[in-house]
């Protein structure tokens, strides 16, 4: 069952009403603000033009700040699965995180209750599939770096909300810093194509955000944009799950 949940209702959404099947995606994000008051003044300020559906205070409260059945602009410019502009078939969920520019810190207990409890009920409703279930970042490497690598999607994963690799984590960590060659650097971006990153026509500068993105969500002890074979194997796996 869900918490009590209260409204504080953003201006910030389109007033076209999608249907209920068009929603396909979860995306989470912090807020990456020095406050959490700030956080929520931001996102019902009219003039911020930004917005999410429900918004996880630190003590597990939950917001509903636009009804799922309208856009929140929470999103941005998004890609994932050769799909764009993610609002229109998502819910985004913030969660109050001062972030990487303000002391990125730990998710609190109640939080990671309340979105667990949140995205179940979300799941359910709109037959949400694992592998849609995503963060910011993966969805706009280029820009984002929320909900971070201390967001705990190993854990969400084995209530089924997200997906991970499920290695063994002994025998893989063998395996970090482990050098790879040219091939296997082209291999990684087929993988990452079929998991659903964005992978056309990259600089160089966004090449190196893609592979921390990947990192900061499926190797998060070890974020430096340098692929090694740890690296390899995780992403070969998980283009398997996804496909």
């Amino acid at each position: 069952m869900l918490s009590k949940i209260t409204l504080n209702y953003s201006p910030n959404f389109s007033t076209y009403k999608r249907i209920k099947k068009n929603i396909k995606y979860l995306v989470f994000h912090y807020t990456g603000m020095s406050s959490e008051n700030k956080a929520v003044k931001r996102l019902i300020d009219v003039n911020s033009k930004v917005s999410c559906h429900y918004f996880i205070k630190r003590n597990g409260q939950i917001i509903l700040m636009i009804p799922d059945l309208y856009i929140a602009w929470h999103a941005g410019k998004s890609n994932w699965d050769k799909k764009n502009s993610l609002n229109r078939n998502s819910i985004g969920i913030e969660i109050s995180n001062k972030g990487h520019q303000f002391g990125y810190q730990k998710f609190t207990k109640t939080q990671i209750l309340s979105l667990i409890n949140l995205s179940k009920y979300l799941i359910a409703k709109y037959n949400i599939k694992k592998n849609n279930i995503l963060g910011h970042s993966d969805i706009a490497f280029d820009r984002k770096k929320d909900p971070g690598e201390k967001f705990p999607w190993k854990i969400l994963s084995r209530r089924g909300i997200g997906i991970w690799h499920n290695i063994n984590q002994k025998k893989l960590k063998r395996f970090r810093k482990q050098k790879i060659n040219n091939y296997d650097k082209k291999k990684i971006i087929n993988f990452l194509r079929k998991i659903g990153y964005f992978t056309n026509n990259l600089s160089d500068e966004s090449y190196v955000k893609l592979i921390k993105s990947f990192q900061r969500r499926f190797r998060p002890e070890s974020i430096n944009s340098n692929l090694d074979k740890e690296c390899i194997i995780i992403a070969e796996k998980l283009s398997k799950i996804y496909s």
